[in-house]
């Protein structure tokens, strides 16, 4: 089955360690995209999609103009990060997604770790649902994020970001 994904009822999450003692996070809140998922043989489902910079959003309009900016994002002139799976194989009672991760322009691999894949559900609507829970870790200086200050703690922020996407998503119409 092929599902879009809900731009309006999803979401990529992120936090990283600030200051070394607590974490700080944010999120983007324009997530778009294609799930191809096959159940039952998951090694031929496909995950396409597209994360809108510009939608990041931490609660601190001072913080977002500096992660928008040319130390972070740099959503000027790199407005998306991507994802493009490459494998797909069953763990547990979830799933592990392969693929590439583009980010200012670089590309890396990492994995995405599914929790489980909801049934699909019909809503007041008529359009099928389902949903999903995935999260991963990357090192942020892998993509260029090099920015980073001395402080009490050691350093402002930690080099690895942890992100959780909660994506929501409807049938494509056959």
């Amino acid at each position: 089955m092929t599902y879009q994904i809900d731009p309006k009822h999803s979401a990529a999450r992120f936090k990283v360690r600030h200051m070394m003692i607590a974490n700080v996070g944010g999120e983007f809140n324009n997530v778009s995209g294609t799930v191809e998922f096959d159940q039952a043989k998951p090694e031929q489902s496909k995950i396409e999609a597209s994360i809108d910079a510009n939608s990041l959003h931490t609660g601190d309009p001072q913080r977002d103009a500096h992660i928008k900016g040319a130390d972070f994002f740099n959503v000027a002139q790199f407005p998306a990060i991507t994802f493009r799976s490459s494998k797909v194989a069953a763990a547990g009672s979830g799933y592990t997604v392969s693929g590439d991760l583009t980010m200012l322009g670089v590309s890396k691999p990492v994995m995405l770790k599914v929790e489980s894949v909801s049934p699909e559900i019909t809503d007041p609507w008529t359009l099928q649902r389902r949903g999903l829970t995935a999260t991963t870790t990357f090192n942020r200086k892998d993509f260029g994020m090099g920015w980073n200050a001395p402080a009490g703690g050691g350093v402002m922020l930690s080099e690895n970001v942890e992100i959780t996407l909660d994506l929501e998503m409807t049938r494509a119409a056959s």
